[in-house]
């Protein structure tokens, strides 16, 4: 995260270094995965706007591919 956002952030009272696991200022990206027994990756969907979810009938067709 660049110097100027960190500022923003903290001027909200939030210190991402002092509260993720591995003591940086990187934030997770909202995904959603279907993966199968296998290991097998049937549906993917990644993106850095929180706002933005998948369609549930894209996430159930992953899904579905599972009961074949």
């Amino acid at each position: 995260m660049p110097d100027d956002l960190r500022e923003v952030y903290l001027g909200f009272g939030i210190d991402l270094e002092a509260n993720n696991a591995a003591g940086d200022w990187r934030l997770p990206l909202p995904a959603t995965f279907v993966v199968d027994t296998a290991g097998i990756v049937t549906f993917a969907e990644i993106d850095p706007d929180y706002k933005k979810r998948p369609e549930p009938d894209e996430v159930l067709a992953g899904v579905l591919t599972l009961v074949k």
